[in-house]
């Protein structure tokens, strides 16, 4: 699970560097981005990931909770490490997008007051339609998740007097509208990326031709061998015809 939450935030801060550098330093992109760098900065957010779960094992905060009736990170074990979770695992990471995707709306408005009629764009509408879905999942990543992190920092200020306070069912609400989250990113990419329906229509189209060709298959071989006449009538005739 720390796995799943931390890389995905992990991940997001790349993707928007990335977009960052791709339209706001596009000369330098090949040059920040070639393929030696950008493995680097896939390994780069991976180990950053461990090293952020890895202090789970000694401060012992993953427990069971009777509330979502899983285990899951406890936010009032430890003051210091659900402040440095929240920190420096969601506020840093989202103040990095933000400002990454700022700077990108701010030259994407420049670029379309500048531009003339005649003139050649100089942003792609494929790179701009990639970038606003990014940003929508940013948005939508940060809503889902900032309830249970702001409940976690209220916790860690004084774990003794908040817990009693923070209604049940809000934990519990913002618990499952954070991994809610995963499933509103498919429905997204569906929404704003027409690649993303192609390929899925694709697969289905493949797939039910397949089982169509499977089932026209089957039943081509039955009827032949219906119609197949059996080896002891062809040799019986095979005989007559040399006899005569």
């Amino acid at each position: 699970m720390g796995l799943s939450v931390i890389g995905s935030i992990f991940n997001i801060t790349g993707i928007a560097i990335n977009r960052y550098c791709y339209i706001c330093h596009s000369l330098r992109y090949d040059r920040l981005f070639s393929n030696r760098n950008s493995l680097c900065c896939v390994l780069l957010i991976w180990v950053l990931t461990l090293a952020a779960i890895a202090p789970n094992l000694r401060v012992g905060t993953l427990r069971y909770d009777p509330r979502i009736y899983s285990c899951t990170f406890a936010q009032s074990v430890s003051s210091a490490y659900t402040i440095a979770v929240v920190v420096f695992h969601f506020i840093v990471p989202m103040l990095v997008v933000l400002f990454c995707y700022l700077r990108i709306w701010v030259l994407v408005l420049q670029v379309r007051r500048r531009v003339k009629p005649d003139d050649k764009p100089r942003l792609k509408p494929q790179d701009l339609r990639n970038f606003v879905t990014m940003f929508v999942v940013f948005v939508l990543f940060a809503i889902c998740w900032a309830p249970l992190n702001l409940i976690g920092l209220a916790v860690a200020s004084d774990p003794a007097s908040m817990v009693p306070r923070i209604p049940e069912w809000l934990f519990v609400a913002s618990y499952y509208m954070a991994y809610f989250n995963s499933c509103l990113n498919a429905i997204i990419y569906g929404l704003l990326n027409q690649n993303f329906r192609k390929e899925y229509r694709r697969i289905l189209v493949s797939l039910c031709t397949a089982k169509m060709f499977f089932v026209d298959s089957t039943n081509d071989g039955a009827g032949r061998a219906k119609c197949r006449p059996s080896p002891l009538m062809t040799n019986n005739n095979l005989i007559k015809v040399d006899s005569v």
